[in-house]
């Protein structure tokens, strides 16, 4: 078996009211410093040595995120 990572992360043009509401939070907090945050998703998949990455592309685009407004990379770890 192999892991394989995959983080989903919004598109740089899509507004992010999740990172947002945590960058506010770290002002409230009194964390000086922090200049932006992006939140996004992050999965850990064991998978047979057989899945090819085409496989776990087309996975991660039709399953694990939302193409258009998300990009996402694959990483065999």
């Amino acid at each position: 078996m192999a892991k394989v990572v995959v983080d989903v992360m919004p598109k740089p043009e899509i507004l992010d009211p999740q990172g947002q509401a945590v960058a506010g939070a770290l002002v409230r907090l009194g964390v000086a410093g922090v200049g932006d945050v992006r939140q996004g998703k992050h999965f850990e998949l064991e998978v047979d040595d057989s899945v090819d990455d085409e496989t776990l592309h087309r996975v991660a685009g039709s399953l694990l995120a939302n193409p258009v407004i998300e990009d996402w990379v694959v990483t065999r770890a």
